[in-house]
């Protein structure tokens, strides 16, 4: 038996309208961060999951159809073993409707979901099904120009009271290493 995830209500916006996407990839490019893994962005993930004790980690930024991991921090082996018996790995590309970053960088803001279940803006998103994610917590990359780039996020299968050390935790995560990616890539040094 499977699951179908309840039909968006008419009108209702499930990923937002993001109208400095064509910017942002165009500052990406620039920046040399455009759709490629970075070891030592996958290295900072894997801080932030051990920082955290998440699953999952990851830097992700975001583009005009689809958002790129290009720091990632995973299990070897998912946790989700869907009804046919394979499991769902996450690789490092998602469309731009799955998860919830794209939020995070339409919004500029910080967003904590202790349990994806008790927001039903959030619990028909496809990775809660997809995934088996539970709990989110993310933070906006908001360069020194003002665009946001893409997240720094963490995320688990089970619902997690990130609470407020989460959320101070994550914010300042994004903050250094955003400072920490201009730096490096606008002087073409290592991380």
């Amino acid at each position: 038996m499977s699951y179908e995830p309840p039909r968006p209500v008419r009108g209702l916006l499930l990923t937002p309208e993001d109208k400095e996407a064509p910017a942002r990839v165009h500052r990406l490019r620039r920046l040399g961060l455009a759709d490629r893994p970075d070891p030592a962005l996958d290295a900072f993930a894997g801080h932030l999951a051990q920082l955290t004790g998440a699953l999952y980690a990851m830097v992700n930024f975001i583009g005009e159809e689809h958002q790129f991991f290009a720091g990632l921090s995973a299990p070897a082996t998912s946790p989700v073993v869907r009804d046919d018996g394979t499991r769902a790995g996450i690789g490092r590309v998602l469309p731009r409707d799955h998860g919830f970053c794209p939020h995070v960088v339409v919004r500029r803001k910080a967003l904590v979901l202790e349990d994806v279940g008790d927001y039903p803006r959030f619990a028909c998103n496809p990775v809660v099904d997809g995934y088996g994610i539970r709990s989110y917590l993310g933070a906006p990359l908001i360069d020194s120009s003002g665009m946001a780039l893409g997240t720094v996020c963490a995320a688990d299968t089970a619902p997690r009271a990130w609470g407020r050390q989460g959320l101070e935790t994550i914010k300042a995560l994004a903050a250094d290493l955003v400072v920490r990616l201009e730096r490096s890539r606008e002087d073409g040094l290592p991380l």
